[in-house]
């Protein structure tokens, strides 16, 4: 009986992985083949290489670039706002704040996290955007500085938790071991401690970055939605997430080119994600193999 009752947790353990695998290779097999139909009537060099986005304009041109810098620096501005910020709060929770407060503020900080991102974005347009212009008076009203600093609110959680919890894994050998050559707390918390939990730290950093650039509801409320190949951050941007939503959602016809878009975008956006991705698989398998 013992047996079987593990045969059939083993077994049900292999078909989720199997359903994880079959929906990525499908995600990837959609996109791969819209993409490819795609391509056949655009040239993927200028698709790289030119800098208007008007698919749905009277002359179309089809480069990518000004949904990629909008995408990038509204990510930018994120990582910006968060890391220092989450940085902070983990190196507080893990080395100087009470037990108690530490279980107590934790969960709170990672709410931010289950808070719904068209929350996020009126509040970003309502909220952020009007105290920006009291100090910006030409900022408009649709901007990715606003976006991007409340999606730095936003990914907060991502990079105090898992930071945090990388901290706290330090071994307490290592503390007692700075403290014993006579470093102060403040020594040991940034010259021994964040040093031996970096690969954690840079995983979290990377996972907040890859959450940042697939956002969609902030851009599309608060960003504009004007694909511009600027680095300007008072203007109007519009992100690859963001143009997908305004396609979908709107009067393309399916199966068109100007609707084959979407999957073009969405494999660029996929294929930026899964190298991000890759960085951080290497960098913990990296770390783990030297701490070994």
């Amino acid at each position: 009986m013992r047996k079987i009752k593990e045969l059939v947790i083993e077994r049900t353990l292999l078909a989720s992985s199997l359903v994880t695998i079959a929906v990525t290779v499908g995600i990837i097999l959609v996109l791969s083949v819209e993409a490819v139909q795609f391509f056949s009537e655009v040239s993927i060099i200028d698709f790289f290489t030119d800098t208007q986005w008007t698919p749905l304009f009277t002359e179309k041109h089809f480069g990518i670039l000004p949904l990629l810098t909008g995408t990038l620096l509204t990510s930018f501005i994120a990582i910006a706002v968060a890391l220092p910020i989450g940085l902070t709060i983990s190196i507080y929770l893990s080395e100087y704040a009470p037990r108690s407060f530490r279980k107590t503020i934790k969960p709170l900080l990672e709410l931010l996290a289950s808070i719904p991102t068209v929350v996020y974005g009126f509040f970003a347009l309502v909220v952020v955007t009007p105290f920006l212009q009291q100090l910006i008076p030409s900022l408009s009203g649709f901007n990715s500085l606003s976006a991007g600093i409340v999606m730095g609110i936003m990914i907060i959680p991502f990079i105090s938790s898992l930071s945090e919890d990388a901290l706290h894994a330090v071994p307490r050998a290592l503390r007692e071991a700075s403290f014993g050559m006579g470093a102060t707390k403040l020594q040991t918390a940034f010259k021994v401690i964040v040093p031996a939990a970096s690969s954690g730290i840079i995983v979290s950093i990377i996972l907040a970055i890859s959450r940042a650039i697939g956002e969609t509801m902030i851009v599309a409320i608060a960003a504009g939605q004007q694909p511009r190949f600027t680095l300007d951050p008072t203007v109007p941007v519009e992100t690859i997430t963001a143009y997908i939503v305004q396609v979908s959602l709107g009067d393309v016809q399916h199966g068109s080119l100007e609707y084959r878009t979407i999957f073009a975008a969405g494999i660029t956006l996929f294929a930026f994600t899964f190298i991000l991705n890759t960085i951080s698989y290497r960098i913990r398998k990296k770390y783990q193999e030297k701490y070994e």
